[in-house]
């Protein structure tokens, strides 16, 4: 049994649910998330990522995750551009809802990460550029589920 002192030493269990499409925007979103960590003395290796075909697939995937594991949170990472045609409306709202459902049943936080912008030059602002990194603060809200959570 760990002491009380020791606990607090002991890093928060995370995981990374992360869509593959649109790899080359979210692979910018899971090294803002995994470089926030390393910064908050939880390093990459101890942080597993799950990578889905899309951001349609991610609550389903942390839903997996979930209830195969002991996680705290899962930072869940995607891009989903509004483009000519009405998928953005099937992908984004579902999306939305299924996270919310996964963590109110299973009271572990889905953290939303997912960027949902109308072209892909947003995106890239958001992921990295003049607007920051979405992943990187879809990191530090984990961590503050957490610990808001643990208290």
């Amino acid at each position: 049994m760990t002491s009380p002192h020791e606990a607090s030493k002991v890093a928060p269990t995370i995981a990374i649910v992360a869509a593959e499409w649109n790899d080359f925007i979210v692979s910018k979103l899971i090294a803002g998330s995994l470089e926030t960590l390393a910064q908050r003395g939880i390093r990459s290796e101890e942080v597993p990522v799950y990578r889905c075909p899309g951001s349609f697939e991610i609550p389903v995937t942390a839903q997996r995750v979930i209830a195969g594991g002991s996680v705290q949170a899962v930072i869940c990472l995607g891009v989903v551009i509004k483009g000519d045609t009405a998928h953005f409306e099937y992908v984004s709202e579902p999306l939305a809802h299924g996270l919310m459902q996964v963590s109110l049943s299973t009271g572990i936080p889905c953290i939303f990460g997912v960027l949902t912008t109308y072209t892909i030059d947003q995106a890239l602002e958001r992921a990295g550029g003049a607007l920051g990194n979405k992943g990187a603060e879809a990191a530090e809200t984990a961590l503050s589920m957490i610990r808001l959570l643990s208290s």
